[in-house]
C-alpha cells in the first residue's frame, strides 16, 4: 500500500505538476496554497446548509479552483491539456451568476459589514481569502509568466462571493449591517 506521506517536503521544499522542486516559501507556492485555502473555506460553507442553487453555484466554483489551482502549480503549461484551463467562458459564467443572483437582491447603496447568516458570513471570509489569492497571483505575475484569466477568474469570483453572501442572507431573512462611518457613531 502507497503511503500518504513522502517525507520529499520534510527540508521545505516541494515539486511543482512536472517534477522541478522549489521552496515551499516561493510566490507561486502562496498562490495556489491560498487558492487552496479558498476552495476549503467553500466547503465549509456547502456543509452549512446553504439553498440548493447557491451550493450549486458554489460547488462549480469549487470544481475551477481546482483547475486554477493546477495552472499555478504546474512548472509549465505546456504539461496542462488545453481542456484543463480556466478560459473566457468560464469568467462570463461567473457574469452570468453574478446578474442572475444580483438582479434578486434589493440595490445596493451603502457598504455593508460582513456577517448575518453563518453560511454568509463563511461566503464573506471566503471572499476575503478569494481577494488575498487575487493579490498573490497578480505578484506572482510581476514576477513570472501567469496567464491572465487566472487574475479575472479571481477578480469576478469575489464579487460572485459578495453577492452570494448578500443572498444568503436575504434568503434566510438577516438583516444586512450598514456601515454608517465614525460620522454617525459619535452622533
Amino acid at each position: 500500500m502507497k503511503k500518504i506521506y513522502t517525507k520529499t517536503g520534510d527540508k521545505g521544499s516541494t515539486s511543482l505538476l512536472g517534477g522541478k522542486r522549489v521552496s515551499k516559501a516561493v510566490k507561486r507556492i502562496e498562490a495556489y496554497g491560498t487558492v487552496d485555502e479558498l476552495n476549503a473555506f467553500l466547503g465549509i460553507a456547502r456543509s452549512l446548509n446553504l439553498p440548493k442553487q447557491i451550493d450549486t453555484m458554489i460547488g462549480s466554483v469549487q470544481e475551477d479552483l481546482f483547475l486554477l489551482g493546477a495552472e499555478l502549480a504546474s512548472d509549465s503549461l505546456s504539461r496542462l491539456k488545453k481542456g484543463l484551463l480556466l478560459g473566457p467562458p468560464d469568467v462570463l459564467r461567473l457574469e452570468k451568476m453574478i446578474d442572475l443572483v444580483d438582479a434578486s437582491l434589493p440595490p445596493l447603496r451603502n457598504f455593508i459589514i460582513p456577517g448575518g447568516d453563518q453560511a454568509a458570513s463563511m461566503i464573506h471570509a471566503s471572499r476575503a481569502i478569494c481577494r488575498r489569492a487575487e493579490r498573490l497571483v497578480v505578484d506572482l505575475s510581476s514576477r513570472e509568466a501567469v496567464r491572465d484569466i487566472p487574475v479575472i477568474y479571481l477578480n469576478r469570483l469575489s464579487d460572485l462571493l459578495f453577492v452570494l453572501a448578500r443572498k444568503v442572507n436575504s434568503v434566510r431573512r438577516k438583516r444586512e449591517v450598514v456601515w454608517k462611518g465614525r460620522d454617525a457613531r459619535r452622533r
